[in-house]
């Protein structure tokens, strides 16, 4: 069954400066570990010149997967503060890297930690994050009858029509989250006395996108 979790829709850059010691964070979507490497590793070659370039990544729904690394900084630094803020923000499927030109100011462990965590915050904020939820579209057959109650069910929801066929009767498309398909298909058929044809489509993710739902990958 799917799991409805948050992710990254369009990666970004955020940056914070801790005693003149600049900190990058860049953050993309990621489904697996090769390809979370090799984000890493076109991180490094873009910022070539710089001292760290510490990450974390988590991947799998229910970040089965989480890796870290301080890339020379004091243990427990910058990997781990990078992954914290990843967890506590609920992201999955996410790498991020924050790329460290040093400063010439030693900042301690403490400011370490914050100034990574800092960072990944803003790389965060920076980037689009969606909720993925797990649904189905579905197909609803209706005569005109039944077109407006069937709108005000799904507007109850908070769900709207992705897609309308206006003929001798009405077709409409609707993406309903997993956990409410049982109950809408009811309404329906009770709101239209039977008379709405239904037909469900294959599970998937969809999530608001500038406000209106659209099926992600």
């Amino acid at each position: 069954m799917l799991t409805e979790y948050k992710a990254v829709y369009e990666g970004g850059v955020g940056e914070v400066v801790e005693k003149r010691s600049r900190f990058i964070a860049t953050v993309v979507s990621v489904r697996t570990e090769d390809e979370a490497l090799q984000f890493i590793e076109s991180v490094r070659k873009k910022y070539w010149d710089a001292r760290h370039h510490c990450y974390a990544y988590v991947i799998g729904e229910r970040a089965q997967l989480q890796r870290c690394s301080d890339d020379g900084e004091p243990g427990g630094t910058a990997g781990k503060p990078i992954l914290e803020v990843i967890m506590g923000e609920e992201v999955r499927n996410v790498a991020l890297v924050v790329t460290r030109y040093f400063g010439g100011t030693l900042l301690g462990t403490g400011g370490l930690v914050r100034a990574y965590s800092s960072a990944a915050k803003e790389g965060l904020a920076s980037s689009v994050i969606i909720t993925k939820i797990p649904g189905v579209k579905l197909r609803i057959g209706t005569d005109y009858n039944g077109l407006g109650k069937i709108q005000y069910l799904l507007g109850q929801k908070g769900l709207e029509v992705l897609d309308a066929v206006y003929t001798e009767k009405v077709e409409l498309e609707a993406l309903i989250p997993e956990k409410l398909l049982g109950d809408i298909k009811a309404d329906i058929t009770e709101g239209t006395n039977g008379q709405a044809m239904m037909q469900e489509g294959e599970s998937c993710y969809f999530a608001k996108v500038d406000g209106k739902p659209r099926i992600v990958e």
